[in-house]
């Protein structure tokens, strides 16, 4: 008989977190046997990363998964084996009466969000008691091994490597979003929340010596790029010229599409933790906007995050790296920091390649999750 898992997502910034659980889901149905609930409070949000889905349904199958919607007034049901709470949010009160009192007992485990904040191995895998006497453990994704891991299914590097492999593959998924870059253009993709330092990057790439096409998928970040256009609404398909860049506006795709985004292009600026965590199995240079919190506690996950991955690199690309990706989320000068860090771009190319190659030789995060049950069992 299958384990069951169920896996709640509450939406609460965009398709972050929808997207991280729904990889999650899909993960653990293909790779580890196991049968899966993914409760989600807002399918709106889970349409656009699986565009076959039916927003209206309280109950569908996609690729293997059994997508639920969370009702307001919820409606009793079996808990599952493993339960996930992901990021924090909290489980209905009546499944958490029948965790308690379900005759095998369950693992009941809050999916934390990624950081590279020392105190996380620390937390990793600690309980939480719960007044009805049941315990809730955390669950911390991680890039070192006293962590739970990143997301990666098993083929991703290999399909990857399949797709760089085949310059027909790549101009043919390009084509499709009707892109035609120069043959010498730095591909670059933009998926970020707004932020003011936009402009003075643009700037900057508009004045760089290599031509340089920028894509741009549906997202937060439009209203500013229309605000830089004079174009104040921006929709999917339109292309801009300015000196040396090119600005093309792209519908939101896939998830396995915005992957393939994500290979084709030289250099990747993502956001939240599901696109960042992909731009890491990219192998591309990447720029990380990092989701703000209050008074500025992101800076320190940004900190520790660049602590570990400038490990490996020069001093002065290290340095280089570190005041683009602070210039990006501390409100400093984009265009200069844009064109140091382009004087060391042959080594952050490569270091970025390693850097996947290293995280690769960890257990992934679906494995870390059916082996910590196993273990608990």
């Amino acid at each position: 008989m299958k384990i069951t898992w169920d896996i709640f997502c509450s939406v609460v910034d965009n398709y972050g977190d929808i997207g991280v659980t729904w990889r999650l889901a899909r993960q653990l149905v293909a790779e580890h046997g196991v049968a899966v609930r993914l409760w989600v409070d807002d399918l709106r949000a889970f349409v656009p990363l699986c565009p076959q889905a039916d927003a209206d349904a309280l109950q569908q199958w996609q690729q293997g998964v059994e997508v639920r919607a969370w009702p307001a007034q919820w409606q009793p049901v079996v808990p599952a084996d493993v339960v996930i709470g992901a990021f924090a949010c909290q489980l209905p009160a009546a499944y958490v009466d029948a965790m308690h009192s379900r005759p095998q007992p369950v693992l009941w485990l809050n999916l934390e969000y990624l950081s590279a904040e020392d105190w996380v191995e620390g937390c990793h895998g600690l309980p939480s008691p719960q007044p009805n006497g049941l315990r809730k453990l955390f669950f911390f994704p991680g890039f070192t091994a006293k962590t739970g891991g990143l997301l990666r299914e098993a083929n991703l590097l290999q399909r990857r490597q399949a797709f760089e492999g085949s310059a027909e593959a790549r101009a043919g998924f390009l084509k499709g979003l009707g892109v035609q870059p120069q043959p010498d253009a730095l591909l670059v993709s933009l998926f970020a929340y707004e932020n003011e330092r936009l402009g003075g990057w643009l700037d900057a790439l508009r004045a760089d010596t290599q031509p340089v096409h920028l894509l741009v998928p549906q997202g937060r970040i439009l209203g500013q790029l229309g605000a830089w256009l004079g174009e104040p609404h921006l929709q999917a398909g339109q292309v801009y010229q300015c000196a040396s860049l090119t600005v093309q506006i792209l519908p939101f795709v896939s998830q396995d599409d915005y992957d393939r985004l994500l290979w084709s292009c030289d250099v990747n600026a993502v956001r939240g933790e599901d696109s960042f965590v992909r731009a890491q199995w990219a192998g591309r240079p990447m720029l990380w906007h990092i989701y703000v919190q209050d008074e500025n506690a992101h800076w320190d996950k940004l900190e520790a995050f660049l602590a570990l991955y400038r490990q490996g690199l020069s001093a002065p690309a290290a340095d280089a790296l570190m005041a683009l990706w602070r210039a990006w989320n501390m409100d400093r000068d984009m265009h200069a920091a844009w064109q140091t860090a382009r004087k060391y771009w042959a080594e952050l190319q490569q270091h970025a390649s390693d850097w996947t190659m290293a995280q690769a030789a960890r257990p992934d995060l679906a494995k870390a999750l059916v082996q910590f049950y196993r273990n608990w069992l």
